[in-house]
């Protein structure tokens, strides 16, 4: 039986993320204090397809769950509703796959569908709108880029673990006077390098919105040398661009994969300096995606939740979440999926960055 104001459905997609539990139990501890009743989608959008997956979410489903990572409902960045392709690029959902799912949410007596997922997600989502069915969309994304909103969660702990992977490979870079190349997330933005590479004190930061060429970086290491300073630390988003120039690979599908950019980065200055720099590498990878979410993004997770059941609560339609200094509102679900937020010469941590002379072009 529904519950009184209706039946809502909630699902994970894309991939995971700290804080995806917490969303979850502010929704649904809040919407059931106001009525609601809820529908877990395992697997992403493929819970909504035939063959159907659900799980219950009742209070007891969702007491003590905030503070785990990854999500209960699991997910998955693959399947039949790949709503992006690269940066900026929709890709049209087949008619049929957005009308079957629509079909099965109709069957379960589904009234409205939260999508908690980043820009991919909630583009499909925004499709599956324009179908006819009620969506409100959480912003869910490690690397931050989402225009519409001030923070996403789980940026707060992806920075966080990257910058504790700086912190310990410092010694090692002095002990042995190397140059350590320490690779993170960020496949189209750079907010994850930027900031990790400031407050773990990264001499050499290089970002997807900033192309940079080998020989600059090579006379910036060895005017390092000429100082004495025999070891650097370069922080490097997997999508930095090597002299215009990205580092990907052939998946076999629609999804744009980043590989390889730091080995590309040491094969280069090899060949432009042979034997001068003694190189290592740590990619960073999914551990920045994993494990339990700090104090901040439980705080915004569950703040997005609530602010979903606020948004249904008022008759909205189409429409994510957003965070706008102290304010939890909504922006309409296209203009959140419309553009990306990219680093640029304006911000704050770009300026110290320039200023304190980090290499970053």
């Amino acid at each position: 039986m529904s519950g009184a104001r209706g039946r809502i459905g909630i699902l994970t997609a894309g991939g995971d993320c700290p804080g995806l539990n917490a969303v979850i139990s502010g929704a649904v501890h809040y919407g059931i204090r106001n009525g609601y009743e809820f529908v877990g989608f395992q697997r992403g959008f493929e819970g909504i397809l035939t063959p159907v997956l659900t799980q219950p979410l009742t209070d007891k489903d969702v007491s003590g769950i905030s503070h785990i990572g990854g999500t209960i409902l699991h997910t998955t960045n693959r399947g039949r509703f790949g709503g992006k392709v690269g940066v900026g690029n929709s890709n049209q959902i087949p008619d049929e796959i957005l009308e079957e799912a629509k079909h099965n949410l109709q069957q379960l007596g589904i009234d409205a569908l939260i999508i908690i997922g980043g820009d991919g997600s909630l583009s499909a989502g925004l499709q599956l709108s324009e179908k006819g069915v009620r969506v409100i969309g959480v912003p869910k994304t490690i690397d931050n880029d989402l225009a519409a909103t001030d923070q996403t969660f789980g940026f707060s702990t992806a920075l966080t673990v990257a910058v504790e992977a700086l912190d310990r490979v410092h010694t090692t870079a002095t002990s042995h006077d190397r140059l350590l190349f320490v690779e993170v997330m960020g496949r189209h933005t750079g907010w994850i390098a930027l900031k990790a590479g400031l407050a773990g004190g990264a001499d050499a930061i290089l970002l997807p919105e900033f192309p940079f060429q080998i020989d600059d970086l090579v006379a910036y290491l060895r005017e390092r040398r000429k100082q004495n300073k025999n070891s650097s630390i370069v922080v490097v988003a997997e999508g930095a661009m090597v002299e215009g120039e990205l580092s990907i690979e052939d998946g076999g599908s629609s999804e744009v994969r980043f590989a390889g950019v730091t080995q590309r980065i040491m094969k280069r200055i090899e060949q432009k300096a042979p034997d001068e720099f003694e190189m290592r590498a740590t990619v960073v990878g999914h551990i920045q995606r994993g494990g339990t979410p700090n104090a901040r993004d439980r705080i915004l997770a569950r703040a997005y939740g609530v602010g979903a059941i606020d948004a249904l609560l008022a008759g909205e339609n189409a429409v994510m979440v957003s965070l706008h200094g102290q304010e939890v509102s909504t922006v309409p679900l296209i203009e959140a999926v419309s553009h990306l937020k990219a680093v640029g010469e304006d911000v704050l941590e770009y300026q110290v960055v320039k200023k304190l002379g980090i290499f970053m072009h």
